[in-house]
């Protein structure tokens, strides 16, 4: 009877284990790479302690998540696991979860997109006959005008092949703040601090943005060929992502020191061919993936409506664009990219990548109804993320009412 409620290991369609490995690595590498150097700034480098540890436990707490979708065949995504756990209330809190951090996710690319082209055309300004809009405000609204055409498409697959290039494009931004450092007279000579117990909630927070893939991991596991091969392709996309990021953090450090913005291509002078490329490459992350952050959430929003609203086009339009307005707004007021940042981290990450699949792993397989050391160990993750999240929202929150 175990067996058959098992979840079969193969299947004759699926992903391969490379294609499988490239959607892992490309779910975990994301705009965290911008961040990552402010986050050791912050800290130190004695900070990337906690760095490593995060890393440890997001692939841990991704392995339950695969545990728990063994145990029922029916239960094939992030929502599935929650009801399967908790019930309806349970899938209703994971789904509030996953779109308020696609909301505010959004909002930061839209901050992104701004600051970097303010960094390439700092004296740019809007003139509307007595008004005039200088420098990052004006970039927000040009960049909400470059963004609007993606959120009136109904057919978003062209872009979802562009934004699976992240992965080479992350790598293109590495390799290019390299060649900044060696070869753009900057060098790598800044020895920074040890360690900065202020700093800590927020580099911790930074951290946990870096791991913030969980909610895929599901999709990734169902859709491949071969299953039993799940947790060498979760160890290869965690070990890459956890290169990729340390390596950004370390030589951008190494590059400016305490002087590290809270996006790295700030930093980098215009005047450098390399420096250009990252920009760039940068530039296009939040084009190529507003929309597809926002339409689940768009989704979510005409679920809720009668069925003669949800099946009209311009209902449907009006949403996605009530959507853009509303993130462009809080993006012109609130421009605090890393405090957003850690907000997301602190709330939300710890939430979907700590605690929710320790609960769900505790509660669907029975290990809480006695003391083990599986049962000890999530007790440990919950209470380190839990201390984690309260640390660090109050942090971003303080920092954000302080920056305003």
């Amino acid at each position: 009877m175990a067996s058959e409620l098992r979840t079969p290991l193969t299947q004759r369609t699926g992903s391969s284990f490379l294609k499988a490995c490239f959607n892992g690595t490309n779910a975990f590498l994301g705009i965290g790479l911008l961040t990552v150097p402010y986050a050791l700034s912050s800290g130190g480098w004695l900070s990337l302690a906690f760095f490593f540890l995060i890393a440890i436990i997001t692939f841990y707490t991704g392995i339950l998540l695969q545990t728990c979708m063994d145990a029922d065949p029916s239960v094939t995504s992030y929502l599935d696991i929650a009801e399967r756990a908790f019930g309806k209330r349970g899938r209703v809190i994971v789904l509030i979860i996953m779109n308020s951090e696609l909301y505010l996710v959004s909002i930061g690319l839209i901050i992104l997109e701004s600051e970097n082209l303010h960094k390439l055309f700092p004296k740019f300004m809007i003139k509307l006959g007595t008004l005039i809009i200088y420098g990052r405000e004006s970039f927000v609204l040009i960049t909400a005008l470059i963004i609007l055409p993606s959120m009136l498409l109904t057919d978003l697959s062209l872009l979802s092949y562009v934004s699976a290039t992240g992965v080479f494009s992350c790598l293109i931004i590495l390799v290019s703040i390299f060649c900044v450092g060696a070869f753009g007279g900057v060098g790598f000579s800044s020895s920074g601090k040890l360690f900065d117990l202020s700093g800590i909630p927020t580099a911790v927070s930074l951290y946990i943005v870096c791991f913030a893939g969980h909610p895929v991991i599901p999709s990734i596991y169902t859709s491949m060929r071969n299953r039993y091969q799940f947790s060498k392709v979760l160890m290869f996309s965690f070990v890459l992502t956890t290169i990729t990021y340390l390596l950004t953090a370390c030589e951008s450090y190494l590059m400016y020191g305490d002087n590290v913005e809270s996006q790295i291509t700030l930093n980098l002078p215009t005047s450098q061919i390399s420096a250009n490329i990252a920009i760039y490459t940068t530039l296009l992350i939040p084009i190529t993936r507003f929309a597809l952050m926002m339409s689940p959430v768009a989704n979510v929003i005409e679920g809720g409506l009668s069925e003669e609203l949800k099946n009209q086009r311009w209902v449907r339009l009006l949403i996605r664009v009530a959507l853009l307005v509303s993130t462009t707004i809080i993006a012109y007021v609130f421009p605090y990219f890393e405090s957003l940042m850690a907000l997301i981290g602190s709330i939300f990450v710890v939430l979907a990548s700590f605690l929710l699949p320790c609960l769900c792993y505790l509660k669907i397989s029975g290990s809480y109804r006695s003391w083990n050391l599986t049962l000890v160990g999530n007790v440990a993750i919950i209470v380190f993320a839990t201390l984690a999240g309260v640390i660090g929202t109050y942090s971003s929150i303080a920092e954000l009412v302080q920056n305003y």
